[in-house]
């Protein structure tokens, strides 16, 4: 059985009217599955907050305090224009870091094989020292790096099919041979960072706008694949965004919901090979909530079966 983490303190953290990343999405996600057979067929957990141990692996000291002494009391801090504190956002975005952390704990242990947090606000543009692109922590880094303090893992890859490249997760691992990051993404798009980098453990796959199923398909069999096969992870980790859907507003890439229930299935097959279809999977980004709620419906199908 599928493990399925949420919160209801997702629902707290809130930037300013009309900002695409808000509470609907989540509840768009969590209304659809339970307007459908899934919701019965998933163990649902709630998480706890992230550790402070944890969110050190990953991010500067320094950052974590000035973070945590920007938070307010009432009303909206602006960490960048798209990325902004209300009382909530810190509260949920330790829970969402938090169930990466424990999420690892649940696979290790052997409680679970697979595992989709759906959590907000998402993580894969934070960097070690910086929050950007609506990110605070950067929730699927905690998880790869909680993975690797424990004696049994050596390698962990993180696959991330989100519209926009995961600079953050590229930012904080880029010089550990321990973690492969393949990234898929529209190009030129947001954030323009580390998109052109050249290390042996980044697998950048930019795409031009219009990509549709057939080329997207095309591109990660090319660029993951051998990867994979190379790197032989120990544990999968996913940054599950869904922004690269034809119906979003965010993005210019044209996948549907078949395109993200088949790079799913690629991924399970790769972990099955490799690590025993050991996959722990995180919501970024999708901000048409229509075509988010059947998106996640469609991964999380392929991470069941």
């Amino acid at each position: 059985m599928l493990s399925f983490y949420s919160h209801a303190a997702y629902d707290e953290h809130r930037m300013h009217d009309g900002h695409p990343e808000r509470p609907e999405r989540t509840q768009s996600v969590l209304t659809h599955l339970r307007e459908t057979d899934q919701w019965s067929d998933l163990r649902h957990l709630e998480p706890r907050p992230v550790t402070a141990k944890a969110l050190r692996r990953v991010h500067e000291p320094l950052y974590l305090e000035k973070l945590s002494s920007s938070s307010p009391a009432s009303g909206i801090f602006m960490i960048d224009p798209d990325t902004h504190l209300c009382p909530g956002s810190l509260p949920a975005a330790r829970l969402a870091a938090g169930a990466m952390e424990q999420a690892v704990d649940l696979v290790l242990s052997g409680k679970s094989k697979r595992v989709f947090s759906c959590a907000r606000p998402p993580g894969h543009h934070a960097e070690h020292d910086a929050g950007m692109g609506f990110c605070f922590y950067n929730n699927v880094a905690v998880g790869a790096a909680a993975a690797l303090a424990h004696a049994k893992i050596d390698r962990v890859a993180i696959l991330d099919f989100d519209v926009h490249h995961g600079n953050g997760t590229v930012d904080i691992f880029k010089d550990n041979p321990a973690v492969l990051v393949a990234s898929s993404f529209q190009h030129p798009h947001y954030p323009h960072r580390y998109y052109d980098l050249e290390r042996p453990n980044i697998v950048n796959t930019p795409l031009p706008a219009g990509t549709d199923g057939p080329a997207f398909k095309k591109a990660i069999e090319k660029d993951w694949l051998p990867a994979l096969e190379k790197f032989k992870p120990e544990l999968i980790f996913i940054s599950a965004g869904f922004d690269a859907h034809i119906e979003d507003p965010l993005g210019d890439l044209h996948l549907r919901e078949a395109d993200f229930d088949w790079v799913t299935r690629f991924i399970v097959k790769a972990a099955e090979k490799h690590c025993g279809g050991k996959v722990i999977s995180t919501l970024e980004g999708g901000y048409n909530l229509d075509a988010l709620a059947r998106s996640v419906s469609a991964h999380l199908q392929a991470l069941s079966d």
